[in-house]
């Protein structure tokens, strides 16, 4: 069952038909963008029903967005075409001034990156990936691209650096040895890890940031960006919303804590604070 959905589910976005809570019909509907850390399909398979909960007890109707790669969603983003979005690239300098407000984040101490190596690999530090193809998500990507080649700038590790468009992506290109190693965001990792039976071993991991947030578009109603930071939130004491969380949960093999918070900008600032320091350009 599970199988066809997602292929269906693949389908109905490959013919580029966008994806509506049931009540969206009824009035207008907010969109509402999710950066695709997995497959498109599995993206969708997981929030759509999240999307549905929440339209429903907001009264706010979502419509689903997903985009090929991260650099096209986040064009669309720079250009104020999403309402809300599920993300941590809108840090930079630059898309910061464009005004979008955290609302929530999923529940939980936050996400790092790492540098992963198979664990059978002869691979023991990082120094020993010079010259070798390392997985990375994309160039937006924080804790799939920017950390970790932050941190092997410094190291003055020159390696070749292999895009490949989702973060479970760069994961099966290590596992089927493409790659040497992959720069990933750790949670992420663990859960396909989980799901493939992969193991693996860090060869450097970051300080903790914030996971991924929910933001708002300013031009948003505030009475609408409050219901549906409210519907958020309350999922985990609701037990339909209880159920769509485990029942994701479930889906992604994810161990962690269940639902969202309420999130505001500040708590991004160790974000802002690495891009101002970065040596990456």
């Amino acid at each position: 069952m599970i199988r066809t959905t997602i292929k269906c589910t693949a389908a109905i976005l490959a013919a580029a038909v966008a994806i509506y809570a049931p009540s969206a019909a009824a009035q207008k509907a907010y969109s509402f963008y999710v950066l695709n850390q997995r497959s498109i399909a599995l993206t969708a398979q997981y929030w759509n029903p999240i999307l549905t909960h929440v339209s429903k007890k907001s009264g706010v109707p979502l419509e689903l967005k997903l985009t090929k790669t991260p650099q096209e969603g986040n064009t669309i983003a720079e250009k104020g075409g999403y309402d809300f979005q599920y993300t941590n690239h809108f840090f930079t300098p630059e898309r910061d001034r464009l005004g979008y407000k955290v609302i929530a984040r999923p529940a939980g101490p936050g996400i790092r990156s790492q540098i992963v190596v198979p664990e059978d690999s002869p691979i023991q530090a990082l120094q020993d990936l010079s010259g070798k193809d390392v997985a990375f998500v994309s160039p937006d990507a924080f804790a799939g691209y920017w950390l970790p080649m932050d941190a092997l700038l410094k190291a003055k590790v020159r390696i070749n650096v292999v895009f490949t468009g989702n973060q479970e992506a760069s994961s099966a290109q290590l596992r089927v040895n493409k790659v040497a190693a992959a720069g990933v965001n750790s949670s992420v990792l663990a859960r396909y890890a989980r799901r493939e039976s992969f193991n693996y071993r860090a060869l450097w991991t970051s300080e903790i940031y914030q996971d991924l947030c929910i933001m708002a578009n300013p031009k948003v109603p505030a009475d609408k960006v409050a219901a549906v930071r409210a519907a958020l939130i309350n999922m985990i004491k609701d037990p339909e919303g209880r159920q769509v969380l485990e029942a994701g949960a479930d889906l992604l093999k994810s161990t962690g804590e269940l639902g969202f918070v309420q999130a505001e900008n500040p708590d991004y600032d160790n974000y802002r604070k690495f891009y101002r320091t970065t040596q990456v350009k």
